[in-house]
């Protein structure tokens, strides 16, 4: 498939030339600032400074890594990886998972049809949970008739076998025979990240108190609750867009947070919130915020969460529901309170820390002791060792007693702790400052990269003052060979051949139509902003490191400091 093709199944795309251009899928920005170029089978988006191959494009849209991407560009071009296998041996898994999702599909189908004529389904659905018929179409509500059997003889006729069916999980296994699953429910499906139908999650329609009111899907070869999160695949746009995920209990109030048009909400099953859960949102974003029902079980399960969240690599914080007891509830009450709710969540150990001030008696021994063994347990597995000391600071203070007996108390654990892998960058969410910064390097090296005459702006400028990666690389290796053009020393630059395809795509699209005295111009309007941005971030790194710093030590981050605030004087002035 062309790569045009794909990336235009993600972005509106039209034609400008050589090229394809289309609104960031990454940004909120208006104006068209996403260029693919066939010719060179990459893309670049101007406006987050994101670019690279095809399947650079699907990992970042999808949050798969490179076998997950591949999978799925295969699947779209129709092609079976099973018959790439080493030895040409498949293992059978790809064709049967193949009929299992179309088994999945057609039942979907069939309950959409169910439900749209169904009266007391629709009432339920339409009336007295308030969702639009629009939503119902988006998320595919249905029906299971409460006939036993219904669904099963659909399939059957269909051609799909009693093995098929059941290893699906619609049907369960009676001693009279295989018999629906499902029956008298809504039925709503679940999806994985990329639309396709897994499973059910079944809500009973006519209220039994002998019956559960939700039952899900069984384990399948499709299904795992443990790592499927409900909604991903409609709200993984606005994650992106917002740079956060809020997760909440259950599915109808995704639903409801969507239908108000607050879309970067997912949900777990039930409250079994677990570490792939988070590893599979932080592909997404590393700002995950939890908002449990307000009850017993919601609390709990918000207590479990915190040192999961460690594990997974994120950063974890909790909405508060004022006045409700789920988001369902609260955005009925008032949209607004649920936005900001959302918009201004607590820092999931704050929150904790809170939460037994409230119940614990911290000023006996008893208390004093509770209170640490539970938040020091969660405070173990803070990578940052400035947050962890921050926290135990707080928590001496707290309770009255001194930092060496807490930590003595962190050493004496039996428990090992769990050290929690920085999250990589490539996978958080590029805010404004770090867009800017890597659009500024960006284009000033494509100018340094394409035109040998501009290379005297190298002078003055340092490899740490580039993004560490390709971009510092490029820097080190120009600098070093100032009379470098395009076509010489290609085995030198074989590392760096899809940064400089950007780079180059990047220059057409800004620079092309520029003579050299405006090329020269705009040199130094980007050296000065490198600098400027680097002689910021530094002096804030020294601001921070000040604070502990010896008489020694101080006397050599202020000269330092001088130092950057003559640069930047140079800069200026020439």
């Amino acid at each position: 498939m062309a790569i045009e093709e794909v990336i235009g199944e993600y972005v509106e795309l039209k034609r400008a030339g050589r090229n394809w251009r289309g609104s960031s899928p990454f940004t909120s920005e208006r104006t068209p600032s996403f260029i693919v170029s066939p010719e060179k089978q990459i893309w670049h988006d101007f406006s987050s400074g994101k670019g690279g191959t095809l399947f650079s494009f699907v990992m970042e849209m999808e949050g798969l890594d490179f076998k997950g991407a591949l999978e799925l560009l295969a699947r779209k071009a129709g092609v079976d990886l099973e018959l790439y296998r080493p030895n040409g041996h498949s293992s059978g898994n790809a064709a049967l998972k193949e009929r299992l999702y179309t088994t999945l599909e057609l039942a979907t189908k069939f309950y959409q049809t169910q439900f749209k004529n169904n009266r007391a389904a629709l009432d339920y659905v339409l009336g007295k949970r308030g969702f639009t018929k629009n939503t119902a179409l988006e998320w595919q509500i249905g029906y299971a008739p409460n006939s036993g059997m219904a669904l099963v003889d659909f399939l059957k006729l269909r051609k799909f076998t009693d093995d098929e069916i059941r290893r699906a999980g619609l049907s369960a296994r009676r001693y009279s025979g295989d018999c629906d699953m499902f029956r008298g429910r809504i039925m709503i499906p679940l999806a994985d990240a990329q639309g396709r139908i897994i499973g059910f999650t079944a809500r009973i329609l006519v209220d039994d108190p002998k019956a559960p009111k939700y039952i899900n899907t069984p384990q399948t070869l499709l299904y795992d609750k443990s790592r499927h999160v409900f909604g991903l695949h409609l709200a993984k746009e606005a994650i992106r867009k917002t740079g956060y995920a809020v997760v909440a209990e259950g599915n109808l109030d995704v639903i409801t947070s969507h239908q108000a048009d607050v879309r970067q909400v997912v949900a777990t099953a039930g409250t079994a919130l677990t570490e792939q859960h988070l590893k599979t949102l932080g592909r997404f974003t590393q700002d995950i915020r939890l908002s449990f029902d307000s009850d017993k079980a919601g609390v709990a399960a918000t207590e479990r969460a915190i040192p999961i969240a460690s594990k997974a690599g994120v950063t974890l914080s909790i909405v508060s529901l004022p006045g409700a007891k789920d988001p369902d509830e609260l955005i009925r009450q008032d949209l607004n309170v649920w936005q900001d709710s959302i918009e201004k969540p607590q820092y999931a150990l704050d929150w904790l820390m809170e939460r037994y001030l409230k119940q614990l008696d911290v000023s006996s021994a008893l208390g004093k002791r509770q209170f640490s063994d539970i938040v020091l347990k969660v405070v173990s597995n803070l990578a940052d060792p400035v947050e962890r000391e921050h926290y135990l600071i707080q928590i001496s203070e707290i309770i009255g007693v001194s930092l060496a007996a807490l930590q003595a108390k962190l050493q004496n654990d039996k428990k090992p702790t769990v050290t929690r892998k920085s999250p990589n960058r490539s996978k958080q969410v590029f805010d404004k400052v770090t867009a800017e910064a890597i659009k500024s390097q960006d284009h000033f090296l494509s100018l340094m990269f394409h035109q040998p005459k501009l290379r005297d702006f190298l002078e003055r400028l340092e490899p740490d003052m580039f993004r560490p990666g390709h971009a510092s690389e490029l820097f080190v290796f120009l600098k070093a060979n100032p009379d470098f053009s395009g076509t010489d020393s290609a085995r030198m630059l074989q590392s760096l051949a899809e940064y400089a395809k950007i780079l180059l795509l990047q220059y057409e699209e800004l620079y092309g139509d520029l003579d050299i005295i405006e090329l020269r111009y705009e040199a130094a309007r980007l050296q000065a902003q490198l600098i400027e941005q680097y002689v910021k971030t530094r002096k804030q790194i020294i601001a921070e490191q000040l604070s502990d710093a010896d008489e020694a030590a101080t006397v050599k981050l202020l000269v330092q400091a001088k130092q950057l605030d003559v640069l930047l004087k140079q800069v200026k002035e020439t």
